[in-house]
């Protein structure tokens, strides 16, 4: 393929290294190549003193990243034996930690939907830039899948039980409630981004956003905090469920039948995942944590359904198995978090 045709394209502006996602027709959803390329752009931008900053953006008008390439899982679920999936994923998890730790500053420019994966390379950086188009989200447990790419870690660590909800639901966040949670930390007009990238040729980022950011709309969440966090304390899904239909606000009753429609089994996991998130003190503790759910979700029935309802057939009427949360067990759940032995991520240890 030509350059231009290229799914990642790199370049230095001064004193700045742009990574752009370039599939704009997948919303620039990552493959396995895509993460090689930009690990290995990574690597030699760190040894060079010439580059101070790294920037990522997406090509076209719709989003940084939608996410990763998940009917390439699907496939691998159903007609493979998930090894091409489970290598993506450690790829993948090493890049997001390798982006949290990076040495430069990262900038990642949210702007449109950004989602699953491109959460995983946007906002584990150093700098995260929303705009008014931004749609933030994690929305794997309507394809059977748990929030990963260190989606419990971030979520986990978000005020209250913002984060436990945003996880469970996958509801898409803009712009000011992304900053509250943790997930982006300035607010910056979309109109103003290609002079925004412009200026980091030349300024230090600090000095570039300062020159362009703005006040953001106000956010929801703020607002619903009452009833997000009295009804996701509780310790089991059903009983959040329970709680949601007995407050008396309309939306946290919307809320519960927005869950029953979700993949039980990927519900009680991504319950389970996010207080164990909080209970560890790394991002790199938390991948190893992902790695393992990730890897058993590939042997259950509920991803490969979930992704052909929603991504392959579009019938977005996935039947889960099982089908309700109360045939869900603990041992079901358990096995999500068995340790994988030799194939362990390992990211804690290295």
């Amino acid at each position: 393929m030509t350059g231009a045709e290229a799914p990642v394209l790199l370049h230095v502006e001064g004193r700045a290294a742009h990574i752009t996602l370039n599939r704009p027709k997948a919303i620039n959803a990552l493959s396995h190549p895509m993460v090689e390329r930009i690990s290995e752009a990574l690597t030699d931008w760190e040894h060079d003193p010439a580059v101070e900053t790294v920037v990522i953006t997406g090509a076209g008008e719709r989003g940084l990243c939608a996410g990763g390439d998940i009917r390439a899982v699907h496939d691998d679920a159903r007609d493979g034996d998930g090894t091409a999936a489970a290598a993506f994923w450690r790829d993948e998890y090493h890049l997001n930690a390798r982006i949290a730790r990076y040495p430069k500053p990262y900038v990642a420019v949210m702007d449109g939907i950004v989602m699953g994966g491109g959460v995983g390379i946007s906002a584990h950086g150093r700098v995260r830039i929303a705009t008014e188009r931004s749609r933030i989200a994690m929305p794997e447990t309507g394809i059977g899948f748990v929030p990963d790419v260190g989606g419990t870690y971030l979520l986990s660590r978000a005020p209250g039980e913002l984060g436990t909800h945003l996880a469970l639901t996958g509801a898409g966040i803009g712009a000011a409630d992304a900053v509250l949670c943790g997930l982006a930390d300035h607010h910056l007009p979309s109109g103003t981004l290609q002079a925004f990238v412009a200026d980091l040729a030349e300024l230090p980022v600090a000095e570039a956003v300062a020159r362009r950011q703005r006040p953001a709309a106000e956010g929801e969440l703020a607002g619903h905090r009452t009833w997000i966090d009295a009804c996701y304390t509780a310790d089991t899904v059903e009983e959040i469920v329970r709680r949601l239909l007995a407050h008396g606000d309309a939306a946290a009753k919307e809320t519960a039948h927005i869950l029953l429609g979700k993949s039980p089994t990927a519900l009680k996991v991504t319950l389970r995942a996010l207080r164990g998130a909080r209970r560890l003190d790394t991002l790199e503790q938390v991948l190893d944590q992902e790695y393992r759910v990730s890897c058993a979700a590939l042997t259950t029935p509920d991803l490969v359904e979930g992704i052909r309802a929603q991504v392959v057939d579009k019938d977005r009427a996935p039947r889960w198995s099982p089908a309700t949360l109360d045939e869900v067990t603990e041992a079901d759940v358990d096995r999500f978090f068995a340790p994988l032995g030799a194939r362990e991520l390992g990211l804690a240890r290295s």
